[in-house]
């Protein structure tokens, strides 16, 4: 079976930034993993829906050497449980200035701005956007995200957003059909 998923080629060039592809991408949560809604329980508790979809394109990026970094303003116990599900390594909670932490740790990793693409949907995202290689938004995301975005996924957060841009950047990359091979295989390999 032969991968049918494709992008534009101007789109690829960018998502594969100044070499074979990204080396990282930040996702926010509320409005990019989720659909933005957060439910309130009678004793405060916070709920909050992910997509399976998307948990499988942030496992797929790390199967192809491209680090999913998580920054969110807040701070969630469903979150930080989504994240160790998936195996996130590097997810930060509660951050208040996202580009200082960003800065921070890219630095640790050896990652240039110019390699990591960002998904973000508000104005806490933008310090990130402007800086990154490759600017992604939902398009539920606010006008003034939407205005600095180089490309808007046609899913909605929470519903397939993130999974477009992780399959953006695997495509990108040149990683896609490779890990799409790999799915297609019985455990017995045929």
């Amino acid at each position: 079976m032969k991968p049918v998923l494709s992008f534009p080629p101007e789109l690829l060039l960018l998502a594969q930034g100044e070499g074979p592809g990204m080396k990282a991408m930040i996702f926010d949560v509320d409005g990019v993993l989720t659909d933005g809604r957060i439910y309130i329980g009678e004793q405060g508790e916070s709920f909050k829906a992910f997509n399976t979809l998307d948990g499988h394109g942030l496992k797929s990026l790390q199967h192809a050497g491209i680090e999913p970094i998580v920054i969110t303003g807040r701070d969630a116990p469903g979150v930080r449980r989504r994240m160790a599900d998936l195996g996130i390594r590097h997810a930060l909670y509660g951050i208040k200035d996202k580009l200082a932490a960003a800065e921070g740790l890219l630095a640790e990793l050896g990652i240039a701005w110019s390699e990591v693409a960002a998904m973000g949907d508000d104005w806490p995202d933008l310090p990130l956007l402007l800086r990154a290689g490759l600017a992604i938004a939902p398009p539920g995301a606010h006008a003034e995200v939407l205005a600095v975005a180089q490309h808007v996924t046609r899913a909605a957060a929470g519903y397939g957003a993130a999974r477009e841009a992780c399959d953006l950047l695997l495509v990108a990359a040149g990683q896609y059909g490779r890990i799409f091979a790999a799915h297609c295989q019985t455990l017995d390999g045929k």
